[in-house]
């Protein structure tokens, strides 16, 4: 779908300048590098806000519009299965919705794991983080009654800014890296806009 000008954000603007390189390559050149980046991500769990993913999820994008992985014109390293929904290689992203959303495909952003489908070994301290979550990210949408009803509003929005700094390095730390022995690399979401939480603020 095109955007008119108008509609476009800087920082979307900013994207779309950096995704220009991918699309001057030709299918063949833009699958072999993601292929080879590819292999660098394996047997690690990846910030989402990593220099490295970024690139590749602009360059995922395109190569998704232009059914890279489909054609076959690139052979994905060994230890990536096939995703069921877009058939690119098998690549998590972990989010704090994963109760409801499982883990997403960072090429076509579909659900590509549903939560009962994550190995039960990992389901359960993921729910629990993913409830823990819940509630701090809540209080960034509370509505007036909500915010008269906390008393000091700023307080409340600062102490769950913590949390979910807090919460999201564990994530990083501790559950993304236990996907690694079902997955062949993982990303991890490392911040929380509606919590203002940035990456830099985001510790492991």
């Amino acid at each position: 779908m095109a955007f008119e000008p108008e509609s476009i954000s800087p920082l979307d603007a900013l994207w779309q300048e950096y995704a220009r390189v991918f699309l001057d390559w030709d299918d063949l050149t833009l699958g072999r590098w993601l292929a080879q980046t590819l292999g660098q991500f394996e047997g690690r769990a990846w910030r989402l806000s990593h220099p490295l993913v970024g690139a590749y999820r602009l360059a995922a994008k395109i190569a998704h519009d232009r059914q890279i992985w489909f054609k076959r014109l690139a052979t994905a390293p060994a230890a990536y299965a096939e995703s069921p929904c877009c058939r690119a290689p098998f690549l998590p992203l972990l989010t704090r919705d994963v109760r409801a959303e499982g883990l997403i495909c960072e090429h076509c952003n579909e659900i590509l794991v549903p939560f009962e489908e994550i190995p039960a070994e990992l389901r359960q301290p993921l729910a629990a983080w993913a409830q823990q979550y819940e509630p701090v990210h809540a209080v960034a949408h509370w509505d007036d009654r909500q915010r008269r009803k906390a008393g000091n509003y700023d307080d409340a929005y600062e102490h769950a800014a913590k949390e979910a700094e807090q919460l999201l390095s564990f994530a990083g730390r501790e559950l993304a890296p236990k996907l690694l022995n079902a997955y062949a690399a993982v990303i991890w979401e490392d911040q929380d806009e509606c919590l203002e939480v940035r990456p830099e603020d985001v510790a492991v």
